[in-house]
């Protein structure tokens, strides 16, 4: 079975520094409509990686690469965070290996077997039978997507 031309995903692993500080953290709610003043606000640190990242020992990252998700929210070269103790469940967004390949899909699970849903009509589903040589990987906690 041939993928849909699928790219290769690109993986990190976190690096959670317990001497970082963090990048300042204003809490106060940031206007999206008439500025409001904000005089006494106070600032604070934010680590990201404590924000995202649940379970440091099974957590990646990993960098999308194509448009099968895109209706999902899930861009070219967005950066997703991926938990890997996570239970596997019906509708979840997962980072798959498949047949020599990865990708990343919305888990089906049907009455006639798991299915890989691309979240972009051009695509078409994937079924998972015995045939494959499937793993997941994750589940996908978190996109990061550059502005």
């Amino acid at each position: 079975m041939k993928l849909q031309q699928l790219k290769p995903l690109t993986f990190y692993t976190p690096e959670m520094d317990t001497d970082t500080t963090g990048a300042i953290f204003v809490d106060t709610g940031i206007s999206a409509g008439f500025p409001s003043p904000a005089d006494d606000f106070k600032q604070q640190r934010i680590s990201l990686d404590k924000e995202l990242i649940k379970n440091k020992e099974a957590t990646f990252f990993a960098r999308v690469s194509g448009q099968s998700m895109i209706d999902a929210g899930l861009d070219d070269n967005d950066l997703l965070v991926v938990d890997r103790s996570l239970e596997p469940t019906h509708n979840k967004i997962a980072v798959c290996f498949i047949d020599g390949e990865f990708t990343v899909k919305r888990l089906k699970i049907k009455a006639d077997g798991l299915w890989l849903q691309p979240e972009n009509s051009n695509y078409k589903p994937i079924k998972v039978t015995e045939e494959n040589n499937f793993v997941i990987w994750g589940i996908v906690t978190s996109v990061i997507k550059k502005v």
